[in-house]
């Protein structure tokens, strides 16, 4: 099995190409030789929770949410039989 997804970094950016304004992060989440970056604005707080939560969700999805569920079908009845 693969290794989780992890928080590498969050650090402070500069606005990403073609956006203004402050408060710029930029985020690294790893998994193995695997990168993602992406950039988000807010307080270091409010992002470091999302990009957790980012890292929570790829991880339950890389691992599944729970085991196989077998489905057992009923047999119709059959009304032609009944008469």
């Amino acid at each position: 099995m693969k290794e989780d997804y992890e928080v590498l970094s969050v650090e402070p950016a500069e606005a990403p190409y073609n956006l203004d304004g402050a408060d710029w992060y930029r985020y690294v989440i790893v998994q193995g030789d695997n990168k993602i970056s992406g950039y988000r604005q807010g307080n270091l707080h409010s992002i470091t929770s999302s990009v957790e939560e980012i890292v929570l969700r790829l991880n339950e999805r890389r691992i599944g949410k729970g085991g196989r569920v077998h489905i057992v079908m009923s047999r119709k009845s059959n009304i032609a039989d009944s008469e």
